[in-house]
């Protein structure tokens, strides 16, 4: 993991638009789709040495609060929920102007429960996003030289939680996640703890 985050964080040019910059319009259509619980978990994270730190409680309030600002939008009549883990970051600290602008970034795995159907949309493993920090967080010196490390992992959190969108949306357009009629539920299975819901 530290190995594929220095990879990562060295990609300056791979930088994300803004991720709160829709939240004032309406929502993408995503079916009938209603978040119901939002667990996020980062028991095993991993962040580089260069990294700014942050408390696994600050870490996990920042996504969830990002995912609540985007999906409470949503007011379906079928209920969906989400298991996050955080499998890793990196807060950028300054680094040299023109010559080193570290890029914060965060990696983290999601599992899409459907209520109804009692199952994971998401299958076996989880789907990994990774997201950059938003192009406007300091393009030549760097975002840690003009953000705090609060302030930047609102930033990826918001972008998280945009990346969480436009993958259901591609889902749903592909699979019909969230188009399901109201009456098709199979056999349900026992939805797991907030810790097992995230970590699978």
């Amino acid at each position: 993991m530290f190995r594929i985050l220095a990879v990562l964080i060295s990609i300056a040019f791979l930088t994300a638009c803004n991720g709160a910059s829709d939240l004032q319009k309406p929502p993408v259509p995503l079916g009938d789709f209603n978040l119901y619980h939002n667990i996020v978990v980062a028991p095993k994270v991993q962040e580089l040495p260069i990294s700014r730190k942050v408390s696994e409680e600050v870490l996990t309030t920042a996504v969830k609060d990002a995912i609540a600002e985007r999906f409470d939008r949503y007011d379906g009549m079928r209920n969906y929920h989400f298991g996050v883990s955080v499998e890793g970051y990196v807060l950028a600290p300054p680094g040299v102007p023109l010559v080193l602008s570290p890029k914060s970034v965060m990696i983290l795995n999601l599992t899409v429960w459907d209520d109804a159907a009692g199952k994971k949309l998401t299958g076996d493993k989880p789907h990994q996003i990774t997201v950059f920090e938003s192009f406007d967080q300091g393009p030549i010196v760097g975002s840690g030289y003009t953000k705090t490390a609060e302030e930047q992992l609102k930033n990826l959190s918001q972008n998280a939680a945009k990346s969480i969108e436009k993958y259901l949306v591609k889902q749903n357009e592909a699979e019909g996640w969230f188009n399901r009629p109201a009456d098709a539920v199979i056999q349900r299975e026992k939805l797991p703890s907030a810790g097992a819901a995230a970590s699978e």
